[in-house]
């Protein structure tokens, strides 16, 4: 099959570059790749308009400029192969590709194949979200990934030894795509597609949530509902600039804020529980 390759230029790039990857994502467009100066995307040749293109591109508050060219079918492989590189985290964590050769160095190794899906380590958010999970003592524990993306942050849960672990997304395939990857990791999640809504009065005592800052807004105080006594709380998908405004959230429903990280502009919130569920 032939796809077309579009390459886009956002100025500023953040956080608009991720938006419009979101656009593209919901209108058929099937793999990405960050540019310095903004991203970029392929769809199948046969289902490229230049008129959808520009339509979504309307409406975003930056500068947005475009080109396009063909990718012949022979090569699609080599160029999304050389697009995604192994991503480590520290010493302990390596995602990569089913492509990229075992590596056997670090303690766990996620395989993650994306396809549209947000989640492969290589965005700050990401990572920091693994980093920090990797802190965590999740053993014997339950665990929810919400907004799972590719899933691997349910994986990582999966693999240190966590009881139960759920991973949630409103996209399908996103929840398609996280199933895949757990089936190729051998490890048991239960993927489940929606919103918050469908976890009312359910219990975890831990919740992972890298979404978006208006959605973490929207749902800490359910987050906070759900957690356990003693348990933690990681959001990520936001600002730096924003952190403030998650953190009087989070105390707002009971959270304590345990840490702090950034990452080139972007931001973890680490918060935990005390009083009993």
């Amino acid at each position: 099959m032939d796809y077309t390759e579009v390459r886009f230029v956002v100025v500023p790039r953040e956080p608009f570059a991720e938006i419009l990857t979101a656009r593209l994502a919901a209108s058929g467009y099937e793999s990405f790749a960050d540019t310095d100066d903004g991203l970029l995307a392929y769809v199948p040749a046969a289902d490229f308009s230049a008129e959808e293109v520009q339509a979504l591109c309307a409406g975003l508050p930056a500068e947005v400029s475009w080109s396009q060219r063909q990718i012949p079918a022979q090569n699609w492989n080599r160029i999304w192969e050389s697009s995604f590189s192994p991503v480590a985290v520290g010493d302990e964590c390596l995602v990569r590709a089913p492509f990229h050769g075992e590596s056997n160095k670090t303690r766990y190794e996620i395989v993650i194949e994306p396809k549209m899906s947000f989640g492969t380590g290589h965005h700050e958010t990401t990572w920091l979200m693994l980093q920090q999970l990797l802190k965590l003592n999740v053993k014997d524990r339950a665990v929810l990934d919400m907004g799972c993306g590719t899933g691997v942050l349910a994986i990582l849960a999966s693999m240190m030894g966590a009881a139960e672990v759920t991973a949630v997304d409103t996209e399908p395939w996103a929840c398609e795509n996280a199933i895949e990857n757990a089936e190729r990791n051998r490890q048991h999640i239960l993927v489940e597609k929606g919103d918050i809504n469908i976890l009312a009065g359910r219990g975890f005592h831990v919740i992972l949530a890298n979404i978006n800052k208006n959605v973490l807004l929207n749902d800490i105080s359910s987050y906070s509902g759900m957690l356990k006594k003693d348990g933690e709380l990681l959001l990520s998908g936001f600002f730096e600039s924003d952190a403030d405004e998650l953190v009087r959230a989070g105390r707002s429903c009971g959270l304590q804020l345990k840490e702090k990280r950034a990452r080139n502009g972007w931001a973890l919130l680490h918060f935990f529980k005390t009083e009993a569920r």
